[in-house]
């Protein structure tokens, strides 16, 4: 048995995050299990898939996210900051994305917000609906207030609470949100934490693992922990050694679901 992978804003260490080359190459791949994408909104109210408030880190956009249409955010280059060879790669929107995975894995969509897109929750889950995709999504925030608004609002699409810390009452907190899926990282996991958690219904993801031997030591704890990397090529070394074996087992895996 192995821990599921995440692959954190798509194949990153390959691709430019958050991109649909990224995304593909995560998509494509019969062992990973989910992918995690980042979303906000543009000007005109479109969720859009982008992890940082402003442009300049990852286009050759300045400014904020949301400052600019749909269509505006489309005509910037995010691939060329992290090769050429993905150069005129867009930001795509939420759209993009659940038309093209088609159901091959699971997402976990974190809600990028602060307070600043107070409609976030109605766009994304309007999108969602749309695609059928009710049951292959979570959707994560560091905001309680964010993940309470989705419940409102829907009571079939699933919500998880993301943060970097614990606290004793964290598992009380989750039932009162009504959310069964937890983000966080890794450092902060421990085997009586995971066994809080699976004794309170809580999934759990660890994030973000890059190293094989942290992948392999936080994997250790349990078996169902879910793993989020930028690098799935080394998960699945941490993994299993016979790396090949594995790929060919979870692609008849995956054809015969």
């Amino acid at each position: 048995m192995r821990n599921p992978c995440v692959a954190h804003r798509g194949w990153s260490s390959r691709a430019p995050e958050n991109t649909m080359s990224a995304l593909r190459l995560a998509f494509e791949a019969p062992d990973i299990d989910w992918v995690e994408i980042d979303v906000q909104l543009s000007k005109d109210g479109v969720p859009v898939v982008i992890h940082d408030y402003t442009l300049r880190r990852t286009t050759n956009g300045r400014g904020e996210v949301r400052k600019w249409t749909a269509t505006e955010l489309a005509s910037l280059d995010a691939g060329n900051w992290f090769s050429q060879k993905y150069q005129g790669e867009s930001i795509p929107t939420l759209d993009n994305v659940l038309r093209e995975y088609e159901g091959r894995c699971k997402l976990n969509i974190e809600l990028k917000t602060d307070g600043r897109y107070p409609q976030i929750e109605e766009k994304v889950l309007e999108r969602i609906y749309a695609y059928g995709a009710t049951k292959d999504v979570v959707l994560t925030s560091f905001h309680s207030g964010t993940l309470q608004r989705v419940r409102k609002l829907s009571k079939q699409v699933r919500t998880g609470l993301i943060l970097d810390g614990w606290r004793n009452t964290l598992t009380k907190e989750l039932d009162e949100m009504e959310s069964d899926f937890l983000s966080i990282g890794f450092p902060r996991l421990n085997k009586a934490r995971i066994e809080e958690l699976n004794a309170a219904g809580i999934e759990t993801m660890a994030w973000t693992i890059n190293e094989k031997k942290a992948i392999r030591k936080t994997a250790s704890l349990d078996a169902n922990l879910l793993i989020c990397t930028n690098y799935p090529d080394r998960w699945r070394d941490a993994m299993n050694p016979n790396t090949a074996m594995r790929t060919l087992s979870d692609l008849f895996r995956k054809l015969t679901k």
